[in-house]
């Protein structure tokens, strides 16, 4: 049996992410150390290192090659404490970063490498490169925003009505919480069209028809009774108004999301679209739109809806 002390060393060995990646690239394919660090794109000095504090724990072999050393996972005779911690790690690996890692040494194996946006045409929103993330893409594409006057329900403390405010002829923000009502007004005081508002999705301190877009962002799943926070924000809309909505999709794991007080485990695309047709509004758009790449791969939705404009007798709308 392993001691306290071997066991814990064993544990911190396999605590860090870049022992994590090697073990990872060096458990399908033999690998220099100039391999590793292009690989990488980590110091050459520190891979070294890395590679030295895993080959004398047991987890590696090495063996010259010319004049370079080659390293691999050392299937044969790995010790078995560190076998057992090591397929525990193993079996739950699923990262962005490591998926990266292997594009990358597909591409320096290629006998003609072909350009990195080459090399990941059809899947290129699955990779990660400098600078590229969702967070800067959707900044790029806001200054080509220009919003009415926009309802954020279950708006936190503004992080979004920060980004919306200068492309709106006005923005409110409403929460229950007053704690975070008050973070949201230090957030957002230099704004002069933004309005912070305690109250309840289900129960809106708002007009009828005051708004041209109502917000509804990873906000359902905590509401009492999604069914009228939806007729809420139907009510507030203006004809043609519309109802954007960001939601987890029906999931199975509702113990993880009970932590983060979610009272909804999630809702089904169709089922969702059913309850806004009841709140008066036409579905433009349901439909899972994208999926975590984490356990257990939450899925979310998208939903857009707009308020119908008002009818008259023949069915016809009156202003056109």
């Amino acid at each position: 049996m392993p001691s306290v002390d071997s066991t814990v060393e064993l544990l911190h060995l396999l605590g860090d992410a870049t022992r994590v990646r090697l073990l990872a690239l060096l458990s399908e394919e033999e690998l220099s150390v100039a391999e590793l660090t292009t690989i990488t794109e980590l110091p050459q000095s520190r891979v070294s290192t890395h590679l030295g504090r895993l080959r004398e724990a047991g987890l590696l072999r090495d063996r010259k090659v010319g004049a370079s050393t080659k390293y691999a996972l050392n299937d044969a005779s790995m010790p078995k404490d560190a076998r057992r911690v090591w397929e525990l790690v193993r079996a739950d690996l699923d990262d962005r970063l490591l998926e990266t890692d292997r594009t990358r040494r597909e591409h320096l194996r290629a006998p003609t490498a072909p350009a990195w946006p080459d090399s990941i045409a059809g899947e290129m929103e699955r990779h990660y490169s400098p600078g590229r993330t969702w967070e800067a893409t959707l900044r790029g594409l806001l200054g080509f925003m220009r919003l009415g006057d926009v309802l954020d329900v279950g708006s936190g403390d503004g992080a979004i009505a920060q980004l919306l405010a200068p492309r709106s002829r006005s923005v409110t923000c409403v929460d229950r919480s007053e704690r975070v009502v008050e973070a949201a007004r230090k957030r957002l005081g230099r704004f002069e069209n933004v309005e912070v508002v305690c109250g309840d999705m289900q129960a809106l301190p708002l007009p009828d028809q005051r708004f041209d877009h109502v917000l509804l962002l990873n906000t359902l799943t905590y509401a009492e009774e999604p069914e009228r926070a939806l007729g809420e924000a139907a009510r507030v809309l203006r004809p043609d108004g519309i109802l954007g909505i960001v939601t987890l999709s029906a999931h199975s794991h509702p113990e993880l999301t009970a932590t983060y007080g979610h009272l909804h485990a999630g809702f089904e695309p169709a089922k969702l679209a059913r309850s806004l047709g009841r709140a008066g509004l036409e579905v433009l758009e349901c439909e899972v739109s994208s999926r975590e790449r984490t356990k257990p791969y939450f899925e979310v939705v998208t939903a857009f809806s707009r308020r119908k404009p008002p009818q008259t007798r023949n069915g016809k709308n009156p202003h056109g």
